[in-house]
């Protein structure tokens, strides 16, 4: 099927990415996923306010300083701006003006703090609050602004300090105070200043809702730097969260300001969110070019640096290592002239990182002074993520390095920096490491604590992940997913102490995969999935029919299997088999099935998987006499369908009833209603959209009018808004919906086509969970006879599982590839007149369906009949 909606390129976030997959520093505005206290860029909006605020309390002499430190500040000169300030409060002073002199101590306390001079900060900021607090004017406004003014100074330092916490306290009494001096302008800032704080508590949502709500004053003023610098972090959220088209939008519109406001330094903070942005959207070069230009143009040394540096890591990743090299010589010039700073310090880390990724050999040497220096300036500024990743960083490379035992001092000293920090998407990282030192060690009862404490820290993460951006989702599940199978493997190894794996390893293993698997899906909708479900080996243990649950998980290695029979413990086989052979033989597998090919190459291949996954349960099976058998898939697994397994005899629809579950837990699991079905249907069978006709959908539509009561949405008449009518006014159990549409990995390409538009996944699961609040009872089930998955990608059955998961029906009926719409009638004649005839279970009759195509000669290869999967409730 040709694919209707465009899909996004998974492209590297270079430093822009993440902080929680370690890749990279986020310093500028943090678009890094997780629930997490990010590395914000520091609010420049009170330095920007400075002039404007002091000019009309002091003279031309020592306004002129107060504007020129501010130049050499947002320049990145903070030596030299503290030098004019300080000449600026000498004549403050002179004059009387304490009000003034309030204002320039703070940001006096801002340069110390970003040289790292602590004792300097501290002292300045302190004063600047004496000063206010020794004169209070509560009745003039200026006095007011200048409060407002000190405090956001000091919710900067804070931020500065990895305290966002405390940072956003002193922004919202910063808002208080400017409110007490109707400075409208200042509010604004302090607004702005209160979502760069939210992010760095990991509160995405939060900050976006804060930035999304002053969107339209912005908009409505005239160009101003309050204006410029929300747009732009209204840009990076927007990014972070995966809306980047309109990250796009906002970040151009807060270009074209700050280039009519003729400002240069903002002009190149907008172009590397703009790259980081285009980047996302997968265009490297485009990306490159933005980051080279602000590189080249910015006044800003740190800014040059930061550019380059994240030039670097993606020049790394897309494996252009000679200009890379070329510019690894050039950072470490412009890092030997740069001062004393943040800038500094995470322009340390980052190169770091990139020679513990990319060097080969590592410069083991350089790679250790980078980070002991950093480590020694990330304490001198108080910055304790800083210090947090310097010390981990230094961990692995003596790892690397086989100096175990100061590994174990750096990654101990990390995590224990991190968990003060509350900084889960820190500490899971040192926890993993931790983990990994002590099975190198042979210490698998710590290596499993370490590991455990790792995926509490992820778990502890992901609502939050639920709101990033899908690429960032992506490169989470890749980098992350090897702390969850790590451990898993750590907890189905027997130590030298047992025989077999106990009962308390064997469940927690199925909970932490069951974790990764939930945390997919919550990525897929980028929403929690939080309906009441029933634990699954409950509804086996009570079932009226002999069910079993397999349960493969995917290792390096080999493939694990935990089996659970009716009222009996959990069994555990594993069979070795490499994990990139095992996909090779599911990928083969699914190409000759969906192709055609000979049935005795294709039978081969399936027996290959029936002897890893079944074969050893062969004889608990046939003694629990079990007729149904539940899968709950892992990885590739979920691109095959089970039904075509073979044993060297018979395929496995032959001897079981087949269903998928897409956990441990089902959404309120019953049988069918004793009743009569009926069924809201709904079909394409003309062309729409640029899809090819099914004029086999009529003959589908009418042998289940023929079956079942049925409300009839037919071509023109299958609109949204009347599928929506539809299934609020009529409460039957079954929606069967036969028209075009694709499972994919992305949410945005997951669809079913109407005649007026494709309806989208999200789109759809409203429209079915809406109907519950107008329904007496739910669906039970959701027929979706011609959709496929997604060509190509290789997580494409997420879609299908999200589907099951989210449309708020009991069972969903789906198939894994495009069949003929005559295949299809046969299949769903055949499926609803033994769901009908005779008490029976979902399961039993799509097999009962699926044999009797098996047994026509025109049908009896498995690309006909082997594509449909029910998921969800089989009873």
């Amino acid at each position: 099927m040709r694919r209707y909606l465009r899909k996004f390129s998974l492209g590297y976030f270079c430093l822009s990415l993440v902080t929680v997959l370690g890749i990279g520093i986020l310093w500028y505005p943090p678009p890094a996923p997780a629930s997490q206290p990010a590395l914000v860029q520091t609010p420049d909006t009170e330095i920007n306010s400075l002039n404007s605020l002091t000019a009309q309390q002091t003279d031309r002499s020592s306004s002129s300083l107060i504007q020129q430190g501010r130049d050499l500040y947002k320049a990145g000169n903070y030596k030299t701006a503290i030098q004019v300030w300080q000449q600026a409060v000498d004549q403050l002073v002179t004059q009387g003006n304490w009000l003034s002199q309030a204002s320039v101590h703070s940001h006096l306390a801002l340069a110390y703090q970003n040289i790292g001079q602590s004792p300097q900060t501290d002292e300045t900021i302190s004063t600047s609050l004496q000063l206010l607090d020794s004169n209070p004017s509560p009745d003039q406004p200026d006095y007011w602004s200048s409060r407002g003014q000190v405090q956001s100074t000091q919710g900067t330092i804070y931020l500065l300090r990895s305290q966002p916490t405390d940072a956003l306290s002193s922004f919202q009494q910063a808002e208080r105070d400017y409110r007490q001096a109707s400075n409208n302008n200042g509010i604004l800032r302090s607004q702005i200043n209160q979502a760069q704080a939210l992010q760095a508590l990991g509160f995405y949502r939060r900050a976006l809702n804060t930035l999304t709500d002053l969107n339209p004053p912005l908009a409505d003023r005239s160009p101003s730097l309050s204006q410029i610098t929300g747009l732009r972090n209204l840009g990076d959220l927007l990014r972070i969260t995966g809306d980047l088209e309109q990250s796009q939008t906002v970040l151009e519109q807060s270009l074209t300001l700050a280039q009519q406001l003729g400002d240069p330094i903002e002009t190149a903070k907008i172009r590397f969110s703009l790259g980081n942005t285009i980047q996302a959207q997968g265009n490297t070069d485009q990306a490159l070019n933005y980051f080279e230009q602000v590189s080249v143009q910015s006044v800003s040394s740190s800014l040059r640096l930061k550019a380059n540096i994240t030039r670097l890591s993606l020049l790394f990743e897309t494996g252009k290592t000679d200009v890379a090299t070329s510019l690894l010589a050039d950072i470490r010039t412009q890092l030997t002239n740069q001062p004393v700073g943040r800038t500094s310090v995470y322009t340390r880390l980052v190169l770091a990182r990139n020679l513990l990724d990319h060097a080969e050999p590592l410069p083991t040497n350089e790679t250790a002074q980078l980070l002991q220096k950093a480590l020694d300036q990330a304490q001198d500024l108080r910055d304790r993520r800083a210090e947090s990743y310097a010390m981990g960083y230094l961990g692995e490379l003596y790892n690397r390095t086989a100096n175990l035992s100061e590994a174990q001092v750096q990654l101990a000293s990390a995590l224990a920096i991190a968990q003060n920090l509350n900084a889960a998407d820190i500490a899971y990282r040192w926890q993993w490491q931790l983990g990994q030192l002590s099975r190198q060690q042979g210490n698998l009862t710590d290596a499993t604590t370490a590991y455990s404490d790792a995926v509490k820290s992820l778990q502890s993460l992901r609502n939050e992940l639920v709101a990033i951006n899908p690429d960032i989702q992506y490169d989470f599940r890749e980098k992350v997913e090897p702390v969850y199978r790590e451990l898993v493997d750590l907890l189905l190894t027997p130590s030298s102490t047992e025989s077999n794996i106990s009962q308390n390893k064997l469940l927690q293993a199925r909970d932490v995969i069951e974790s990764l698997q939930l945390a997919e899906l919550e990525n897929f909708f980028r929403e929690p999935c939080l309906a009441v479900r029933q634990q699954i080996d409950q509804v086996v243990d009570d079932g009226q029919s002999a069910t079993a649950v397999l349960y493969p998980i995917i290792l390096p290695d080999r493939l694990e299997v935990i089996l659970k029979l009716p009222n009996q413990p959990l069994q555990h086989y594993a069979t070795p088999l490499a994990q990139t052979d095992l996909e090779v033989i599911i990928n083969d597998l699914r190409q000759q099935v969906v192709r055609s090919f000979g049935l005795r190459s294709t039978q081969s291949l399936a027996k290959q998987i029936y002897d890893s996954l079944l074969k050893p349960a062969e004889s608990a099976l046939e003694e629990a006499q079990v007729d149904t058998l539940i899968f709950i898939l892992d990885g590739a697994l979920r691109n095959i369908p089970m039904a075509t397994l073979y044993d060297g005899q018979q395929y496995l629809v032959q001897k079981y009833s087949l269903a998928l579950a897409p956990g441990l837990k089902l959404v309120d699991p019953k049988p069918l209603a004793e009743q009569n079905l009926a069924a809201i249907t709904a079909g394409l069978s003309e062309s729409r959209h640029g899809f090819i006709p099914l004029p086999f959908v009529n003959v589908e539509v009418e042998q289940i009018q023929s079956t079942l009561d049925s409300r009839v949405l037919l071509n023109e008449t299958f609109t949204e808004s009347a599928l929506t009518d539809a299934i609020n006014q009529t409460p039957f159990p079954v929606v069967h919906l036969a028209t075009h549409g694709q499972f994919s990995s992305n949410p945005e390409e997951t669809f079913i086509l109407a005649w007026d538009n494709p309806i989208q996944i999200n789109a759809l699961n409203r429209l079915l969970r809406n109907s519950e609040q107008s329904r007496q009872d739910a669906i039970e089930l959701l027929v979706l006879s011609a959709c496929e998955t997604a060509t190509g990608d290789k997580q494409a059955a997420l879609g299908l599982a999200g589907v099951a998961v989210r449309a708020g029906a009991r069972s969903t009926l789906a198939s894994l590839w495009n069949i003929d719409d005559e295949t299809s009638a046969v299949l769903m004649q055949q499926f609803y007149q033994v769901l009908t005839r005779n008490p029976t279970t979902k399961a039993s009759a799509l097999r009962q369906a699926q044999l009797a195509l098996l047994k026509n000669p025109r049908y009896q290869h498995p690309r006909y009949w082997a594509p449909y999967v029910l998921v969800g409730n089989w009873l």
